[in-house]
């Protein structure tokens, strides 16, 4: 349904409604042009394949190096490399704006922001920046001396690289060695480095083709760590190193030959035992090694074959199991560590239909349970001895989740909370008191009154009735007669739900005067677990219903006009935008797809990806079946581009990206550019030194950030 509205400034009058009796009218918003000359244009050669009898076609198929994961083909790195000084030629006369945005972002960063400590094995431990650098220092300090020490500067470590990300690090129990993993080209294949802490000297050891988790066994003199497969991301092996070997010679603890399941590993809270998990989208494995004897053979707490997922803590002698094995939503059950066949778990704490389970982490003297009820996050105790209670939060929505909390015998919770108007926050919560501590809180250095902004939880009827959540923040004084734009997100997919978090950046959309909202579509898991369910494999269009039939809800409700909403999602958000752009193009200002997945068909029909095989669980695999395959085409994004009007669009992604492949944001834009009737801006940008994630460090994001809201502020025609 269209909403009727007034005149506004900047909108030109296409018709009067007939029958109208009021002088309302139907309007239309001036879209941003194409740059004058000539866009860049990938040569069409034609590709075809059989697949159940049925013929795919495929003209830029050609711009897959067959050389991947080695990228070097020159006629695609020269196309790509035309579409950048393409985006650079768009950017070029909006410098100051782009300029004014990233000034606005830097202001609200904090130079010297720093971390609450947090104490672990005699020590405690912070990260801090220093003004104008990029990333975090992170030092410790023993406890009965107040020397700090610097153990990892990632500003050193970044050093000559452009893409640095610190995947993960732990100190020896012993408190003598440091281990961290880093990823210096966006490829998410890190390398191990070990560095004795009294010597401030590294080991020969450097562990190569890893994934990013590392942990110390209880003797010091072992550590633990992912192998990933040559050519493929998927983890082969969870390996034990001995320090001081060559890494050919490590342990193999256990393997997965499973092409289609993720492995890895954990430490319980107890620390008594390593958790060792497989699994896919659908079903996961566990079994548990004590940290006593790493080379004792894993003990099985469940089996593939159940086909259930589990998360597992261990403490004060019990397992404790987050399940769904007998409610979709999960329950909490627990097992003697000695009599852990599932025949003999006990129910803690059943399953609802309304209190979704999400989380759980087990101390001495009671257990933290994350929840949602009804799409609103909520931390419950659950003592050794007592009734389980609530945890008194300011905001009814916000997002709330467990922070830092190592030690097994602490006797209080560290939490984060933030909101859509309350900045990121750190608490921690007395579980005998029950008082709240604000431990640090976000300061924002340009000014923030929280006072002048508001929030809003809202739900919308989808088509097929059901209420979808929206999630939305304005500043005060914004009007719901549809004067003003409003910008748009989702991802909805995975099972990971958006919640209602602070944002710097956004604050610059909000000034302007749009509204943002969330919506909270199927696909995520905001509203329970079966949210999600509804909105994988043959359920997938949900998602994208969910979308427009929001977007039609906040017109109805007058937030917005038809036709001035900018929209924007990353990765399988993407993948939504680019179904949403076909399906409903006259919706939308402005689309930014990052690093999207639009390519789903091809990439779905290629087991020779490294991340398709467990993909088929979230989508399906069209190799088996031609109604998955017909399933899949018929929403696929790049496989509907049709020739019609679209809007403009801003398409982002990275060479390195193993998630989401360099190809398919750029097959999109080679195919739209030929197909699409209009002479609406499509501009790709391509980070030719990232992965998945772009531009590493504080500033670098902000400016990414700032390049793409000023794309979406220009669409609006707002250039200040």
């Amino acid at each position: 349904m269209q909403m009727f509205f007034n005149l506004c400034i900047g909108i030109i009058i296409l018709s009067f409604l007939p029958g109208c009796s009021s002088e309302k009218k139907s309007e239309s918003f001036v879209r941003l042009p194409q740059l004058e000359g000539k866009a860049p244009q990938a040569i069409a050669k034609p590709y075809r394949a059989k697949y159940h009898g049925l013929t795919l076609s495929d003209d830029y198929h050609w711009l897959k190096d067959d050389g991947y994961p080695e990228i070097n083909d020159k006629p695609v790195l020269d196309y790509i490399k035309a579409e950048n000084d393409y985006y650079a030629s768009f950017l070029a006369p909006h410098k100051k704006l782009v300029d004014t945005l990233f000034e606005e972002f830097k202001g609200r960063v904090n130079e010297t922001d720093t971390s609450v400590p947090w104490q672990k094995q005699g020590y405690e431990y912070r990260w801090y920046y220093q003004p104008g650098k990029e990333y975090k220092i992170w030092v410790r300090r023993k406890l009965d001396n107040g020397t700090e020490q610097v153990i990892i500067d990632e500003n050193l470590l970044a050093q000559g690289h452009e893409y640095f990300s610190l995947g993960d690090w732990d100190i020896s129990p012993d408190n003598s060695y440091l281990a961290y993993s880093i990823d210096i080209d966006g490829s998410e294949r890190s390398v191990i480095k070990i560095k004795n802490l009294t010597t401030q000297e590294y080991l020969e050891d450097e562990l190569v083709d890893a994934g990013g988790s590392v942990l110390f066994s209880q003797n010091s003199q072992n550590l633990i760590y992912s192998l990933l497969q040559k050519d493929k991301w998927r983890t082969l092996s969870v390996n034990v190193h001995k320090l001081g070997t060559k890494q050919n010679q490590d342990k193999v603890l256990v393997t997965e030959d499973d092409e289609a399941f993720f492995l890895g590993f954990d430490l319980t809270s107890s620390e008594q035992y390593l958790i060792l998990t497989t699994g896919d989208s659908d079903r996961t494995e566990v079994s548990v090694v004590s940290m006593a004897d790493l080379n004792q053979a894993p003990k099985m707490l469940n089996t593939r074959e159940q086909n259930f997922k589990l998360e597992v803590d261990h403490g004060n002698g019990y397992f404790y199991m987050l399940s769904n094995d007998t409610h979709v939503n999960f329950r909490i059950a627990k097992s003697k560590d000695n009599q852990i066949q599932y025949e003999q778990w006990q129910t803690v704490l059943a399953g609802s239909d309304t209190s979704y389970f999400k989380a759980l982490q087990v101390f001495n003297d009671f257990i933290v349970i994350g929840q949602s009820i009804q799409g609103i996050e909520s931390i419950s105790i659950l003592p050794n001895e007592g009734e389980s209670h609530q945890i008194s939060l300011p905001e009814k929505v916000a997002n709330v989740s467990l922070g830092a909390n190592p030690e097994f015998s602490q006797k209080q919770v560290r939490i984060r909370y933030e909101s859509m108007i309350t900045p990121d926050s750190i608490y921690d919560y007395d579980v005998f008191s029950r008082t709240l501590d604000l431990r640090k809180s976000r300061t924002i250095p340009s000014g923030y009154d929280k006072s002048q902004f508001q929030t809003e939880r809202i739900m919308a009827d989808a088509r097929d009735g059901t209420k979808v959540p929206i999630t939305i923040v304005y500043k005060k004084g914004f009007k719901k007669d549809a004067s003003q734009p409003l910008y748009l997100y989702a991802y909805g997919a995975y099972g990971i739900g958006l919640e209602p978090n602070f944002s710097t950046t956004r604050l610059s959309l909000l000034e302007r005067g749009f509204a943002f909202a969330y919506a909270h579509v199927r696909g995520g898991d905001e509203m329970g677990y079966q949210w999600y369910l509804d909105g994988k494999l043959d359920k997938r269009t949900n998602t994208f219903n969910d979308f427009i039939d929001v977007a039609e809800h906040l017109i109805d409700a007058g937030y917005v006009a038809k036709g001035n909403i900018s929209i924007e999602g990353a990765s399988a958000g993407g993948e939504l935008m680019g179904a949403v752009v076909n399906q409903a193009p006259d919706l939308w200002r402005s689309v930014n797809l990052a690093v999207p997945f639009v390519d789903v068909l091809n990439t779905m029909l290629d087991a020779t990806l490294p991340l398709t095989p467990p993909e088929w669980s979230e989508w399906g695999n069209p190799l088996i079946s031609r109604e998955i395959f017909e399933s899949i085409q018929s929403y696929s994004p790049y496989d509907n581009i049709q020739a019609k009007a679209y809007p403009p669009m801003l398409v982002t992604g990275g060479l390195n990206d193993p998630r989401v492949t360099y190809w398919e944001p750029v097959k999109w834009t080679a195919k739209m550019r030929v197909t699409k009737t209009d002479n609406n801006l499509l501009v790709m940008r391509i980070n030719m030194g990232a992965g998945h994630f772009s531009n590493t460090g504080r500033y670098g994001q902000l400016k990414d950030s700032a390049e793409e809201y000023a794309f979406a502020l220009i669409a609006h025609g707002i250039e200040q």
